[in-house]
């Protein structure tokens, strides 16, 4: 396994990655199987939210094939140092309308679109690049005003305004739940979001534009219940990378 000439880690941090990423594949999988679908039918998103760049290079040798950054300037920071050959980069958190034209055209998906606004400074700067940039509605399912996301009742609304654009695609839904440690009460919101997805989905919309293939839900401490109720793109930062890498 190559290390980086900058930030070489040690044999342990190797070892413990191998054995994390292994461990979460096999539970994904079982957990994937149970729900009545394929275990390759799940992907696993590396969350590299202060990881160092030799270290998520380490998981992108191990098979990691998606990883997503919270923090535009933490991502530009590493970029150039990452071996993303193979390898897709999403943007999961918060996104400030400020930040959009450093990012576009820089990853393959923003996950956090929450707002007309953002959607359209979105368009805007992908129409300008000539590109057209795959997003995920962040839906703020437990109506926590603490969080970002649009509420469940304006959902529909953002996506026929959304509609409009040209330059961006809606791939599907994202959140990220009330934090609980009562696994029936995460399936309840997991649940709730699974519905808004299949309900979506059957509505038809004639928006070429507008597609619900991805449900990403799910992190560390819940992704085999968010599995179970239908996720199929998992967020696992602490439980591959170790809280002893988190700020």
């Amino acid at each position: 396994m190559r290390e980086s000439s900058l930030h070489p880690i040690s044999g342990e941090q190797q070892s413990n990655l191998e054995y994390n990423y292994k461990t979460i594949l096999e539970r994904a999988a079982n957990a994937a199987i149970k729900s009545g679908r394929r275990p390759q039918d799940v992907k696993l998103m590396a969350v590299t939210k202060t990881v160092p760049a030799a270290v998520i290079n380490c998981a992108i040798e191990l098979g990691v094939n998606l990883i997503g950054e919270n923090r535009v300037q933490e991502f530009l920071s590493k970029e150039q140092e990452l071996q993303l050959e193979g390898c897709q980069a999403h943007i999961i958190g918060h996104l400030q309308t400020n930040k959009v034209r450093q990012i576009v055209g820089k990853v393959q998906m923003i996950q956090s679109l929450d707002s007309e606004k953002l959607a359209a400074e979105i368009n805007l700067r992908s129409k300008q690049a000539g590109i057209i940039t795959d997003t995920l509605i962040e839906v703020n399912i437990g109506d926590e005003d603490s969080k970002s996301g649009i509420h469940q009742s304006n959902l529909c609304n953002l996506l026929e305004n959304i509609a409009i654009f040209d330059s961006i695609r809606v791939k599907g839904l994202m959140c990220i739940p009330p934090i609980s440690a009562n696994s029936e009460e995460n399936r309840k919101n997991f649940y709730n979001l699974h519905k808004l997805f299949v309900d979506i989905s059957g509505k038809n919309m004639d928006n070429s534009n507008i597609e619900m293939l991805y449900l990403s839900m799910g992190m560390s401490s819940d992704y085999e219940d968010a599995i179970l109720e239908g996720s199929n793109i998992i967020r696992v930062g602490s439980a591959l990378f170790g809280p002893r890498l988190y700020a």
